[in-house]
């Protein structure tokens, strides 16, 4: 094929915009594709696809009565996971990016990836792609066009964003939508890219055919370049999950929370109420990612962009998350998970006995005993939000859902309380500027290693972090009616390193305070570090557990706190450039505190 390329080449493109049909022509002319594919959306194409991905080898269908209109697919082996030392935010200059990113310069990006990009298609089918994040013709909505030479792309994208026609409509004849140009090439770890250009409202991605690098949706435009077109326009983009608690009443209190991995995000998402709380439930409108905007009535008001949910898949089950495990009981795509004898999946903490063999997620056969993980640790189920039976019934909701309380978490042993309310807005913000999780010893040979992971943002901010937590600050100034600031922490340990507090669906007890409390109608303990309810604030009815062990997990110890606000002094230290003056004095103020206590 040659490098200019006929009208017919391109396919029958199904958009009169001509913003868009001239950037897919000049990305075909770069990647030189044998043909051009526009894809609608629609159900006869999904099929086809899967037919297609099936007949290449790149998935296998499963048992389709245990496991429905299901398929199970293994990336390469060097290609397992989001590969953050090769992510870069391509702005002018080093500092736009700041200390928590890799940096390049745009020249250097689109000169470096477009030499790979440079016939990589050659052979192959590019998919154009367009997808809506958000709920069709919601003013929160942003438009991407994802180009990509994988079909396992194509069919991830349907079912995490609401891709097709509606998309392209909504666009209509504008030219403000994310261009993503994805090549796997040959997937090889010294040929991969992921690059971001804020100002150009761009993503190129090259050698990954991995989920997180390669769904420009996901990481990519609802976080990094969506925080940096949020800090713009004067909206936030967020690592959330966001969920609707529902009274026996029907009152229904909209809530944010933001957890580092390994902190139960999902189970939270869909936590299912204990028998103590009957009547109540809780409701998930997104279990990953939150965009808010101020609303009309001075509130703040949340959309989740995605359509789906990535979730890992180790650990997952009918004990930690049943709605989860019935979202995933058909109609999804399973990445790097086992293989039964009988064409189901299966990873490790999967509900009953383990299988005595199985196919492992590279491929080979897999004994029980056997040393090596039959899952890869970073398993995912790619599955419609739609299969959720626990699904908010306002997630298609143009106008979103207003916000009355932001939770952070963290996984900490010591130190932090199970759960503490901030003072105001400031203090709020910086709870979340310093939240973290403690690290493995398998991960730096040290327990116990505060990893700090600001509001969860730290691998997807799209720009300085300092000039983040200065854009939270400033929101107060647009939302009349802020909502209220938490942090919980499940994962307090007492004697022996045993958990103090139960977790899982037994959240609900620090939930419902929460609740209370952003509603006005809750009392609480004033302490050195924030509003902390009383054992007698809470709900225990039903639960069997040691008064002492909620006491000791609701502690605050000077000694842990001043070594707490010591570290906070050294992270802080990391973004002195551009770190708030708030927050500084914040920290001052609290350690005040302390000392008077």
């Amino acid at each position: 094929m040659s490098t200019t390329l006929e009208k017919a080449d391109i396919g029958a493109p199904i958009t009169s915009n001509a913003h868009l049909l001239s950037w897919v022509e000049e990305c075909a002319r770069l990647t030189r594709p044998d043909r051009v594919v526009w894809c609608d959306g629609s159900e006869e194409e999904k099929e086809r696809l899967l037919a297609l991905a099936v007949s290449e080898g790149v998935l296998a269908p499963l048992n389709k009565e245990k496991r429905p209109n299901s398929y199970w697919s293994r990336s390469n082996p060097n290609d397992v996971a989001r590969v953050e030392h090769l992510t870069f935010i391509c702005t002018d200059t080093k500092e736009e990016a700041g200390p928590n990113n890799n940096w390049m310069s745009p020249e250097e990006g689109y000169q470096k990836l477009g030499a790979l990009f440079e016939g990589s298609m050659k052979g192959r089918t590019m998919y154009v792609i367009p997808y809506a994040m958000g709920p069709i013709g919601s003013p929160l909505t942003k438009i991407g066009i994802e180009l990509t030479d994988s079909v396992y792309v194509v069919l991830n994208m349907g079912i995490m964003t609401r891709m097709g026609k509606p998309a392209l409509e909504m666009l209509g004849d504008s030219n403000d939508f994310n261009r993503g140009l994805h090549s796997m090439l040959d997937v090889n770890p010294e040929r991969r890219y992921i690059c971001h250009f804020p100002d150009d409202n761009t993503i190129w991605s090259v050698g990954s055919a991995y989920g997180g690098n390669v769904l420009l949706g996901k990481k990519c435009l609802a976080l990094r370049i969506g925080s940096h077109l949020g800090r713009n326009e004067g909206w936030m983009a967020e690592h959330m999950l966001i969920m609707g608690v529902e009274s026996p009443e029907g009152e229904t209190t909209y809530v944010a929370a933001a957890f580092p991995s390994a902190c139960g995000k999902t189970n939270f998402a869909m936590l299912i109420p204990p028998a103590a709380f009957d009547g109540w439930k809780v409701w998930t409108v997104g279990d990953d990612i939150c965009w808010m905007r101020p609303g009309p009535d001075g509130r703040l008001w949340a959309i989740n962009p995605e359509n789906g949910y990535f979730g890992v898949a180790p650990g997952t089950n009918y004990a930690t998350n049943p709605n989860a495990m019935r979202t995933v009981e058909h109609g999804s795509l399973f990445t790097n998970v086992a293989l039964t004898k009988d064409g189901d999946v299966w990873w490790e903490g999967m509900d009953g006995e383990v299988p005595e063999e199985l196919t492992d997620w590279q491929g080979r056969p897999w004994r029980k005993g056997s040393a090596e993980k039959a899952a890869h640790p970073n398993s995912r189920f790619t599955a419609p939000m739609q299969n959720n039976p626990m699904l908010s019934p306002r997630v298609n909701d143009p106008a979103g859902v207003p916000i009355s309380a932001i939770i952070f978490g963290g996984r900490r042993s010591t130190t932090i309380p199970l759960v503490l309310q901030s003072f105001n807005w400031t203090h709020g913000v910086y709870l979340g500027a310093t939240m973290g999780s403690e690290t493995t010893a398998a991960a730096v040979g040290k327990v116990g290693v505060v990893r700090r992971d600001p509001m969860a943002m730290l691998p997807f901010c799209g720009y300085d972090m300092g000039r983040y937590f200065g854009h939270w600050l400033q929101m107060a100034n647009r939302i009349p009616h802020l909502p209220r600031v938490f942090q919980v922490n499940w994962f307090r340990k007492g004697e022996g390193g045993r958990f103090l507090w139960p977790g899982y669906g037994e959240n609900m007890r620090i939930l419902k305070w929460i609740v209370d409390r952003a509603n006005g109608r809750a009392a609480g303990l004033e302490t050195p570090f924030g509003w902390v309810p009383r054992r007698s604030d809470l709900n225990m009815d039903g639960l069997d557990i040691d008064p002492a062990d909620v006491d000791a997990a609701m502690a605050l110890r000077p000694d842990e706190w001043r070594a707490e606000l010591e570290d906070q002094a050294e992270h802080f230290a990391k973004y002195s450039a551009t770190m708030p003056r708030e927050l500084v004095l914040m920290r001052e103020l609290l350690m005040a505190r302390l000392a008077r206590s």
